[in-house]
């Protein structure tokens, strides 16, 4: 696969299919990105198509992206590479669930701001197109011009002996069937599935109606479906999603933020979709302070999710079942 400094050199040449691509991944609901976000992918993927990738840098997107001042400093404002960090997951994410059969693959490699476009395609079916016909031609000739081996006067005798056993097997199946019937297979264990535990992340509630609050809960949900998603035996469903048909145990995973300053206030609370019944429940204090929003958020995420794979009230819910 060739590459240049805009990805794969096809999909380079071919901007209208990169921009339907774009189209396609943020139209997709398993495409988690808040509304800054999906500016910033947009942005940074037109900028690389129209030739300005090199100078898709931190300064230049904060001002076209989220409106910062000629005063803007990255080392003390670190929303740009917060941002880049959540987009790189979010597409990850889409690729990983719905987008495996894209043609077109858009990410943003570590250590930049401009993304890489790359085209999928099966290399041993475009080896087969580029052979020309003559050479095919050729190939066949040979073939009929090839002396007749040994093997070659094998192969038939060894046809009418194959089908010989076959029709045997056919002969001694039926018998074998008749002395020695089968025994009875056991009644049918749980469906694996049934048995999963499913947990739906409801969109948190932000108290106070702050930006910086909305942006972490969503950051926050993505975390959580990366960790959950880890835990064997257990079914994940993303926020909004959860009109989906499911069986088995059913748990709401509901909180709300408050940001006061330069404090977070997280609470936590996991709900027995039966009865309502709350089996676990946590509140979490963090001061922001010389944290980046994106680390908090993963270890956030992190410990909630250690937290609810261990908790005995949900286990013992489950062995009841």
């Amino acid at each position: 696969m060739a590459s240049d400094e805009g990805g794969d050199s096809r999909a380079f040449q071919d901007p209208a299919g990169v921009r339907a691509q774009l189209d396609l991944i943020l139209a997709s609901p398993e495409f988690l990105a808040p509304e800054r976000g999906r500016r910033f992918l947009q942005y940074i993927v037109e900028e690389t198509l129209e030739g300005r990738g090199e100078q898709l840098k931190a300064y230049t997107i904060a001002q076209a992206v989220f409106g910062r001042d000629a005063s803007f400093d990255a080392q003390s404002d670190p929303v740009v590479r917060i941002e880049a960090g959540r987009i790189r997951r979010a597409l990850e994410r889409y690729y990983l669930v719905c987008g495996r059969g894209d043609h077109i693959k858009i990410t943003i490699p570590k250590g930049g701001y401009a993304p890489h476009f790359s085209v999928e395609e099966d290399s041993s079916i475009a080896d087969e197109v580029s052979i020309p016909q003559n050479h095919k031609t050729k190939r066949w000739s040979l073939k009929q011009e090839r002396p007749v081996r040994y093997r070659d006067l094998l192969l038939p005798i060894g046809v009418v002996a194959l089908f010989g056993a076959i029709a045997i097997l056919a002969l001694i199946r039926p018998l074998e069937a008749y002395l020695f019937p089968p025994k009875p297979l056991p009644a049918p264990a749980t469906s694996a599935v049934k048995s999963k535990i499913t947990i739906v992340v409801d969109p948190f509630t932000v108290l106070g109606g702050t930006a910086q609050g909305a942006d972490f809960v969503k950051g926050l949900a993505d975390q959580l479906i990366a960790k959950l998603m880890k835990i064997e035996n257990l079914i994940v469903i993303a926020p909004g999603r959860s009109s989906v048909e499911m069986s088995g145990l059913l748990f709401n995973l509901q909180g709300s933020v408050l940001v006061e300053g330069a404090i977070l206030h997280l609470h936590v609370r996991l709900i027995n979709g039966a009865d309502g019944a709350v089996v676990w429940a946590n509140q979490y204090d963090r001061d922001l302070r010389g944290h980046a929003i994106l680390d908090v958020e993963e270890e956030l995420a992190a410990q909630i999710a250690m937290e609810v794979s261990s908790s005995h009230r949900l286990n013992n819910v489950g062995a009841g079942q």
